[in-house]
């Protein structure tokens, strides 16, 4: 079973280096539209047993989006355990304002993943989001054929803690991968009903007509 996970469009908060989390929710750029269509082509010839996305509708946006573009015939559900981080008072906020207002808030949550401790802001703990994601992923994986591939439209954050949780790696390391861009797609494998999965491509961009700029990254 492969599981492919891509990234939503990018927004006008991406792009002024603003946290969103799952409470906030900007416009997509008019550039991300193309962007979404490039995944779509790029994702076009792979039949999907289903598709599924967070609720929000930047997420749920580039799902429907990219679906238009399937030559297999494909069904969308939302979920809001795909939801992005809860950052609570985070959100909206600046990088840079959040870095000086919860300067160890800030740091942690980019540096130190096991150091967040988001009891101040009112945000959510890395534990708790990658319980709540994992859960939907372990239904997948004990609800589909072995052979199967599955879309996951979801939130770059969320997505990075995910993906690196599935493959094993450390709360502290979850960062050292590298972020995930806008509209990227990353896809992983299991052969056991997701006991264990296996990299197979991590933020392919290779189908976008841009360069990828920091503000693209999580």
């Amino acid at each position: 079973m492969k599981l492919y996970f891509v990234r939503h469009g990018k927004t006008e908060w991406n792009l002024e280096s603003r946290y969103q989390g799952a409470g906030g929710d900007s416009p997509l750029l008019d550039d991300s539209y193309h962007e979404m269509d490039q995944a779509g082509k790029y994702l076009s010839g792979i039949h999907f047993a289903h598709i599924y996305a967070s609720p929000i509708k930047r997420a749920r946006t580039t799902a429907f989006r990219i679906q238009d573009w399937l030559k297999y015939p494909s069904s969308i559900s939302l979920d809001s355990r795909l939801e992005e981080f809860h950052l609570g008072k985070m959100e909206g906020m600046k990088f840079t304002d959040v870095q000086r207002k919860f300067p160890a808030e800030f740091d942690a949550f980019r540096n130190h993943p096991e150091k967040y401790q988001p009891e101040a802001i009112g945000g959510e703990t890395f534990p708790a989001l990658i319980k709540r994601m994992r859960s939907k992923i372990d239904e997948i994986a004990q609800n589909y054929d072995r052979d199967d591939n599955i879309l996951i439209v979801s939130h770059g954050a969320a997505l990075n803690a995910l993906i690196n949780s599935l493959l094993g790696i450390p709360l502290k390391d979850l960062r050292k991968r590298g972020g995930l861009a806008n509209t990227s797609t990353t896809i992983i494998e299991t052969n056991d009903s997701g006991k264990t999965y296996q990299l197979i491509d991590w933020n392919d961009t290779s189908y976008l007509d841009k360069k990828i700029e920091k503000s693209d990254l999580v």
